[in-house]
């Protein structure tokens, strides 16, 4: 049910620009060559996703999961079929899209607090030095690495490690967030 509290044509846009998608896949195929033929991995997927919502892709291992994601991020293409971001085709990654994905992705040379300042820097270079070192803190801080800033990812945990990567994608703050079985090397109590 739609509730429209005045009729003038602005309300209206507004009332549009709402129902619209923040995320749509539309008839999404994908195949890979294989030395036995081709291999439909993906094949007519339609979804749309509304800003807020919070969407799980089920399935056996090899079934195009991670497919779709890396779609969804700008990572691949679909063969058939269009990836829209606010009615926007997706044709490479960017900052409005962000990935943790199943390994640590870490740079092993920086500390875990570089890791995440180097993303707020890409995405926000503008921004006062001041206010992406905060911004770096308190996202490690949300993942309760605090104490672990100033270590470089030889020295933490599988699970802290990727926590690292969690702070780093939360702390650029996409419109869309992609976890790709993130959570296989935290303990029950960290998820």
């Amino acid at each position: 049910m739609q509730v429209i509290t005045s009729s003038s044509p602005l309300s209206k846009i507004h009332s549009i620009a709402r129902d619209m998608p923040l995320l749509s896949l539309e008839n999404i195929s994908k195949v890979y060559p294989t030395p036995n033929g081709p291999y439909t991995v993906l094949e007519d997927v339609n979804l749309s996703i509304q800003a807020g919502e919070f969407i799980c892709v089920i399935g056996h291992s090899g079934c195009g999961k991670s497919t779709l994601l890396n779609m969804v991020s700008g990572f691949s293409t679909p063969m058939t079929g269009s990836v829209l971001l606010k009615g926007v085709p997706i044709v490479k990654p960017g900052p409005d899209r962000m990935v943790v994905f199943q390994n640590y992705s870490l740079l092993p040379w920086l500390t875990a607090f570089e890791n995440v300042y180097l993303a707020v820097d890409s995405v926000y270079p503008e921004k006062p030095e001041a206010q992406k070192r905060a911004i770096a803190r308190d996202h490690l801080a949300m993942v309760g690495l605090s104490d672990a800033m100033e270590k470089k990812p030889p020295q933490l945990s599988g699970g802290m490690k990727q926590r690292v990567a969690i702070a780093r994608a939360l702390a650029t703050r996409p419109e869309v967030l992609i976890l790709d079985e993130p959570f296989g090397a935290l303990d029950a109590i960290t998820k």
